[in-house]
């Protein structure tokens, strides 16, 4: 209002209807360009948090081990096959045993390394709603929206790549192995899992716990804001 009059002071030979044209027009324009501004640094920041997730914990998960000495993401047996593991190792094959974990991480290792094109696809195509949400959303809000937009298209890369590395560092002769021994076991249940499907959801289900793992710490650790975009656009979040 203030503005109002005071212009009108000053432009007293310029139409009413002029003016407010003039005043609305001026009036968007800085509207848009700070709203804009805003949202593209909102945006920005959230693919850059997201892409450090990627960088920092995911790429960690294919590496030789990366699954296998990580607590937080290892692949047990199935539920069902828990019996399995534990009569096995009961009867002396704890080796056996072993084995079939190993093979199981070691897959999963393989498949993320596929995972990074479909996540850079993801983050790209971030909307600036999206990332207003996110940011004031939940310590995993970035992460759920991640799994939402490219848990599919992951399933569908990893599996392959999982049962190609089952064969290839000899799980499906060594679970076979497994499972013929104890089937064979009196009066046991006889048990044969998806393994494929098994390892590939276990995969997919540590590497959204390891970018979980890197988005809580942007939001809650002030030294993981390592630019300035991830300083200025998480401040906001600390204000909510």
């Amino acid at each position: 209002m203030k503005k109002a009059l005071f212009l009108l002071l000053i432009l007293p030979a310029i139409s009413n209807a002029q003016f407010k044209d003039i005043l609305t027009k001026a009036s968007e324009k800085i509207n848009a360009v700070t709203k804009t501004n805003n949202s593209l640094d909102i945006a920005s920041g959230l693919k850059e948090a997201l892409n450090k997730g990627i960088t920092e914990q995911v790429s960690k998960l294919t590496a030789t081990d990366g699954f296998y000495r990580n607590a937080a993401v290892k692949i047990l047996m199935p539920e069902e096959l828990a019996k399995v593991d534990k009569t096995l190792r009961k009867i002396g094959m704890s080796k056996l045993a072993d084995e079939g974990i190993l093979a199981l991480n070691r897959a999963a290792e393989d498949a993320v390394k596929e995972a990074t094109p479909i996540f850079v696809s993801s983050i790209k195509n971030l909307t600036i709603t999206d990332a207003k949400s996110i940011l004031l959303g939940k310590e995993n809000a970035a992460t759920v929206y991640l799994q939402s937009t490219t848990s599919a298209a992951l399933y569908a890369k990893f599996s392959p790549v999982v049962q190609k590395s089952i064969g290839k560092v000899g799980a499906d002769v060594v679970w076979s192995t497994i499972i013929k021994q104890y089937n064979t076991i009196p009066f046991v249940s006889k048990v044969n899992p998806d393994i494929t499907d098994y390892t590939t959801n276990k995969a997919l289900e540590g590497v959204f716990k390891m970018i979980t793992v890197e988005e809580k710490n942007i939001r809650t650790n002030l030294n993981s804001r390592t630019s300035e975009v991830l300083k200025k656009v998480f401040a906001l979040q600390d204000k909510k």
